[in-house]
């Protein structure tokens, strides 16, 4: 007991103190040993394929490809960071029992993940150690429902590395929950046995607390015991130098929103091996960026840069910190074309935000430490592409993309990174050999040149100089704060109905039925023209309150949640708001019970209902769909599958959707492009849709299986999870046609996979109408866009604009304009233009005005400089006829504005150069301009801006301006006693 005692407080030693690959006193030490003794060295691409062939050949299990790095329905997460992300709804009970994904049993894949920004960030710590990654490969295995659980799972993860990856087992040690008696946990003997059962030695199985050995989702959520695989570096000699290899989790609870822990209602194995590791380990390296994953990155960098050879070094040792900057760039190319592969772009917020900030990480890196050439960081995607590319193809079809942006971005930064480096250099010279760095300076360069707090960091430990950390803080502190009242200040969000996993795991266990929302395409078309609803009578199987608790019964104006046994609502989902209307108790026909909305959970439809008398559980209800509604939903959401389409035939067949959202009101539709659309394509595709909507073509939907949709030429599908079956929706051409094998339909018209509601014929669209476009990230548009009347009464907008706009083109052509009108229609223009950016009308045509609209604006202020010039010149000749040449010239002259009256006061110093001047305009009712300038050897004994500042407050007003020319404005009926103000304050100084 002893030995085991002093073994798991060495291990504990050895976790803690080498959380990866650790110290170079240690590499060096060692680098001759290898850390695995079975030759040959296998590259990584056959350690990823011998790990998904071992579970699908030998085990049963099936693969399934890696989920986009962009998480799909999760807000909680900028990047997926685990490989289990994309199985969160059946560990939470909320997967649609008709999805593929609710068939899954057992099953493993490699999955993309991406740890920066957020609760795992390994940003900061990228280059600095031998070890850190922020895009690294998960390795995993899963089984769900309890398909097998502890025994299985640790037998095939011994079978792999033992026999399969041929690791000693006596460089393996294993880790298995101590229990947590405060909460209740046991501890986890059933793993203890298993391991040592399959021959792992006893004082090499050792127990630790909820720290490193329970694993938790998150906050709240599914969670469990885990028990972890570590690989020892040492080989024996000496301590044992531990790193994490894999970790298999066991989901049992499930922790509640008040703390507790809950068992959950199905049991699952999750476990996750990161690639990157595990190949250092086989290949016998002691760092992952010595391995094939990174070398040809390497060498690429060294070919490519004015840098010494990659030599391994950190620390102090690694002078100038070139080493690092190799490992900066190497990492986080392979994160930006990984990110931007799957349609994540640099951006100014949320997961874009901290992708900018990698690639400007990267930018800096390569060209200030490696000496790189512009544009030498996009030269390095094909590199990635060409490694990862047979893992995931989505990089070589995106190659041509992804260089670009990079290239943009590049040369983008560079220029702001110059000026950043002018600042701080400067900045420097006027600092002591102890001061800090000023916070304010840093906290500029951030917000206003978008340069990275921790790249200022560095910047300025390179040059031996200290950030002031606390003023940082202080003013970091201060925009929370600011960020925080703000949102205090919007209203308060009310509380959400919602089915938890504990709600759904009861209903399945009771064997209740997924709600049947057929009846939601129960609708048809009259030959007027007309939609009639289906009716639906269904029954209330169960009642939730606002906190999520079964009740029996609702009333007395209560909003509860209501689940039936049949809908016609639907439920938000793919982008198209719920419906709402209203149920009536059967029988009782003069009482009406609100539907404010539907959502699904886990196939289980929950009604958002507000009950002004009694409901019951038992009840049976008629259901009536708001059909103005519905019908306002059906418009946009076909109107948003031939946008997509005419989308697709302007800027090509490649051409993705990023995102949608439909209401009645108006719908949104994201679009990833390399560039803003021009206003010929905006017309081109409004136009291509209102063809379409001119032919009322019939709109086919059919359910089929999702097997038959997989190989259709063209059929548009997003990165979504689909039912199985699946409703397909084809625009003129039938769905037997559109999907038979040598069919291109698809290519020629629009045929999506999709769930919504639609009409039966394009015509009740009407017209659309793209109203709003804006630069969602770099390579993502938004486009906004209105059907029907709202659509006719936008283009009437514009065209009565357009015509506002050729009337002032038309006035801006008359010759002999006096000033004053000038300056008229430069304000129209101005207010015009004001307009015209924020009226709801064809984005098109905002350009194109907006263009003409520039123009006159520069036209019209020419002009009035034109004219402004004239009038200054006869006003300073008669103001010179007035004064003598002498030290100061202060008078009233008529202006009929603060910028001729500056001109004045110009021409007439340039005029008598010694003679500082100060003229007053009085204009109505009472207002008064003043402008001024003082000779060049009056100063600084005597300001323009002091003298300037004396006269306005005088006369109730303020001033701005410098040393030399100074404005301002006042109230005054007494414009003769600011003269002699003026007079008085010059005469002393002078």
């Amino acid at each position: 007991m002893a030995a085991a005692l002093a073994a798991t407080g060495r291990l504990r030693q050895a976790l803690r103190g080498a959380p990866g690959w650790k110290s170079p006193c240690s590499q060096t030490r060692t680098r001759r040993r290898q850390l695995s003794s079975s030759p040959p060295q296998p590259s990584a691409s056959a350690v990823r394929t011998a790990f998904l062939h071992f579970f699908r050949d030998r085990h049963g299990h099936q693969l399934v490809p890696s989920a986009s790095v962009r998480p799909r329905s999760d807000p909680g997460l900028l990047f997926v960071n685990a490989g289990m992300n994309q199985f969160k709804p059946i560990f939470l009970g909320t997967v649609d029992p008709r999805s593929e994904l609710a068939r899954f049993r057992r099953v493993a894949n490699s999955q993309k993940c991406v740890r920066t920004g957020g609760r795992h960030n390994d940003l900061e710590d990228v280059g600095r150690d031998l070890s850190h990654h922020t895009f690294f490969e998960m390795l995993g295995n899963w089984a769900f429902g309890g398909e097998y659980f502890k025994e299985e799972a640790c037998s095939m993860a011994w079978e792999l590395l033992t026999q399969v990856y041929r690791i000693p087992q006596d460089r393996l040690w294993v880790t298995y929950f101590d229990g947590n008696p405060p909460e209740g946990l046991a501890p986890d003997f059933e793993s203890r046995d298993i391991w040592l059962g399959l021959g792992v030695p006893s004082t090499q199985v050792l127990p630790f607390g909820s720290l490193e050995n329970f694993w938790e989702m998150g906050e709240t959520g599914p969670c469990g015991p885990c028990t972890e695989i570590h690989y020892d570096l040492s080989g024996g000699v000496g301590p044992p130098q531990l790193v994490e290899l894999w970790n298999l989790v066991f989901m049992q609870y499930n922790r509640e929103a008040d703390g507790s822990l809950q068992p959950l209602p199905q049991r699952h194995v999750d476990t996750g091996m990161g690639l990157e590791r595990l190949v250092a380990v086989l290949q016998n390296k002691h760092s992952t960026y010595d391995t094939d994953l990174f070398s040809p990155l390497l060498t690429a960098i060294h070919q490519g840069c004015r840098a010494p050879p990659y030599q391994g070094r950190v620390g102090v040792a690694d002078e100038g910190r070139t080493d690092m900057a190799y490992r900066v760039v190497a990492d986080h190319i392979r994160t930006l074309s990984i990110c931007m592969a799957d349609g994540v772009y640099p951006g100014m917020s949320g997961a874009s935000l901290v992708l900018r900030q990698i690639l400007r990480r990267a930018v800096r890196f390569s060209s200030e430490v490696l000496q790189a050439p512009p544009g030498f960081l996009s030269s390095l995607v094909p590199i990635v592409a060409e490694m990862l590319g047979d893992a995931y193809p989505e990089l070589r079809k995106n190659t041509a993309q992804i260089v670009s942006l990079v290239t943009e971005e590049e040369s983008a930064f560079l220029s702001s990174l110059e000026r950043g480096r002018r600042v701080i250099d400067r900045t420097l010279q006027q600092l002591g050999p102890s001061d800090l760095f000023p916070a304010e300076i840093a906290w500029s360069l951030s917000g206003n040149l978008g340069l990275p707090l921790d790249l200022i960091g560095l910047m300025l430990e390179e040059k031996s100089v200290q950030l002031d950390l606390a003023g940082l803080q202080q003013l970091a502190q201060e925009e929370a704060q600011r960020r925080s009242q703000a949102q205090q200040a919007k209203p308060a969000e009310k509380l959400e109905l919602r089915l938890d996993i504990h709600a759904l795991g009861h209903l399945q266990k009771q064997g209740v039925p997924p709600t049947d929302d057929s009846s939601k395409y129960n609708y048809s078309l009259l030959p007027n023209g007309c939609y009639e609803f289906g009716a639906c009578e269904a029954e209330i199987i169960r009642l939730y309150s606002l906190d999520g608790v079964a009740v029996d019964s609702a009333t007395g104006g209560q909003r509860c949640g209501l689940l039936l046994d049949k809908t016609s609502f639907y439920a938000e989902q793919g982008g198209q708001a719920s419906d709402r209307g209203y149920l009536i108790r059967k029988g009782q026909q003069d009482v009406l019970f609100p539907v404010i909305g539907a959502q699904t959970y886990g196939g289980f439809i929950l009604h958002e209902v507000i009950a002004p008398e009694t409901l019951k559980v038992g009840d049976r209800v008629q259901l009536y769909v708001d059909e103005e509604w519905r019908l306002g939903c059906m418009k946009k959401h076909t109107a948003t599958h031939l946008l997509s389409w005419a989308l697709r035939q302007e800027l090509g067949p490649d051409t993705e959707q990023c995102g949608s959202h439909l209401s009645p009101e108006r719908l949104r539709f994201d679009v990833a492009t390399l560039a803003p659309l021009t206003s010929k394509q905006l017309q081109a595709v409004e136009e291509a849709v209102r063809e379409a909507v001119g032919r009322d073509e019939p709109v086919y939907m059919a359910e089929v299986a999702l097997e038959l949709t997989t190989q259709v030429q063209g059929l548009r599908s997003l990165d979504e999870i689909y039912p199985d079956p699946v409703r397909v929706v084809s625009v003129g051409v039938p769905i037997a046609n559109a999907l038979a094998p040598t069919s291109q339909a698809a290519l020629h018209t629009s045929i999506e996979l999709c769930c919504g509601t639609h009409l039966l014929r394009t015509g009740a669209i009407e017209d659309l109408t793209i109203v709003g476009e804006r630069q969602l990230s770099k390579g993502i548009v938004r486009l906004v866009a209105v059907t029907g009347e709202q659509a006719q009464q936008a283009r009437d907008i514009g065209q009565n604009l357009a015509q506002e706009v050729e009337a002032a083109a038309a006035r801006l052509s008359q010759e002999n304009q006096d000033i004053r009108e000038a300056q008229r229609l430069s304000k129209d223009v101005g207010r015009l233009s004001d307009t015209v950016d924020t009226a709801v009308m064809p984005q098109w045509q905002r350009r194109e005005l907006q263009a003409v609209l520039k123009r006159l604006q520069r036209r019209a202020n020419t002009a009035v400089r034109k004219l402004e010039m004239g009038l200054a010149t006869a006003k300073m000749q008669e103001l010179l006829e007035r004064h003598p040449v002498g030290p100061f010239i202060v008078d009233t002259v008529p202006a009929e504005s603060l910028s001729l009256l500056v001109k004045v006061v110009k021409q007439l110093c340039e005029q008598v150069p010694g003679t500082s001047v100060l003229l007053l305009s009085p204009q109505a009712p009472g207002k008064v301009l003043c402008a001024c300038q003082v000779a060049q050897d009056a100063v600084p004994t005597f300001t323009a801006e002091t003298w300037a500042s004396v006269v306005c407050s005088h006369m109730g007003g303020k001033a701005w301006g410098s040393r030399v020319v100074a404005q301002g404005a006042g109230n005054t009926g007494d414009v003769e006693a600011a003269l002699n103000i003026a007079r008085s304050f010059a005469l002393n100084q002078l």
